[in-house]
């Protein structure tokens, strides 16, 4: 049976503003590839390291006419998570927002280094769910950002607002023979310390002015897509409770002029079709473009994988960006069965939708 989104329009769902241009620069990623072409025309990307800052030669130093050098210690490293800065304009006005800060807070203030970003124009973090491969470097990015702005002489700035459900589990894990526990998310005392404004919230909401939009819990619908296999979390009381479907992620998404509904999602624990769903019954009638993040099927069972595909290609993308927990197998079926839709994403790297 075909999908049919929702003819409902609920009023609570805020209307999300039309942007004109639209950047991700890949903070953190599983993979990185600083040399392949962008395989989409409608994504561009620079390749052959042409992305990664150039540094100038030791003074006195000469090769051959040669200013300037591309050093090794200037590309980002990959690391099992994901953090993406997002850029929008609208009317000559840019908003900048981080979704998701990867594992460690290490990696998190390395990669930016190296990227040679300016962290003062980060105006929201937001939290895609409390797993620590997403969270891991919230702390390190706050005090980054504050401090890129204390830098900035004679102009006063808000904090940084951080974005999160307010469902907090102290711990998550996995059930095999026995539990293994992950490390805690940051707590919000944590997050505050650091220099932020905490901001709570389990409802669909926008933010910087109408550029973004933030879902609550995203609804459960397919039959395939049942979470993490054995996920679990520490309860107040001591015990490990089963925690499979993970129904604090949220999407973010923007509306690109003359494309449509640019979607983020984190890890898709909801199922990236119920994900890319979900984002369409939210975009109320405006079309769905592209899908970047991590679709959740590395560990996928080939029948999970091919049912994904069918009901996503079944949506219509322009183009799909996989990254972080995809898994390369989704990624060929991709290509396979949809070729010339796919344009993956890549730690290090800076993409333009044009």
């Amino acid at each position: 049976m075909a999908y049919a989104p929702s003819t409902e329009t609920p009023s609570a769902i805020p209307q999300l503003a039309e942007v004109d241009t639209l950047t991700i620069h890949a903070i953190v990623n599983d993979e990185i590839d600083q040399i392949s072409p962008s395989p989409h025309p409608a994504v561009r990307h620079p390749q052959s390291f042409m992305g990664a800052p150039l540094k100038p030669l030791p003074p006195g130093e000469q090769r051959g006419g040669a200013a300037l050098q591309m050093r090794m210690d200037s590309l980002c490293c990959g690391a099992h998570g994901l953090s993406l800065l997002i850029t929008v304009t609208k009317d000559g006005k840019s908003h900048s927002l981080l979704f998701d800060a990867g594992p460690e807070e290490a990696v998190w203030e390395r990669n930016v280094t190296r990227l040679g970003l300016d962290p003062s124009g980060i105006e929201r973090i937001v939290l895609s769910h409390w797993h620590r491969d997403h969270s891991g470097g919230i702390l390190s990015a706050v005090r980054m950002i504050e401090a890129a702005k204390k830098d900035l002489s004679g102009v006063e700035r808000e904090k940084v607002v951080v974005d999160l459900y307010p469902d907090r589990p102290d711990y998550r894990g996995v059930m095999v023979q026995q539990p293994i526990s992950l490390e805690a998310d940051p707590s919000f005392a944590e997050i505050e310390d650091a220099g932020a404004t905490v901001f709570k919230s389990g409802d669909v909401h926008t933010a910087l002015d109408d550029t973004f939009l933030i879902s609550g819990a995203i609804p459960r619908r397919t039959t395939y897509e049942g979470g993490i296999r054995g996920g679990i979390r520490f309860t107040p009381e001591g015990n490990w409770e089963k925690d499979e479907l993970i129904m604090d992620e949220r999407l973010v998404m923007c509306n690109l002029k003359g494309r449509g509904l640019v979607v983020f999602t984190g890890c898709s624990h909801a199922g990236v079709v119920n994900v890319a769903r979900h984002a369409i019954e939210l975009g109320c009638g405006v079309p769905f473009y592209t899908l970047v993040g991590g679709y959740h099927l590395a560990d996928g069972a080939p029948e999970k994988l091919e049912k994904s595909l069918e009901d996503l290609r079944a949506l219509k993308p322009h183009v799909l960006m996989p990254g972080h927990c995809t898994g390369w197998r989704f990624k060929v079926a991709i290509e396979k069965e949809m070729p010339g839709c796919m344009a993956p994403i890549f730690g290090g790297t800076k993409y333009e939708l044009i």
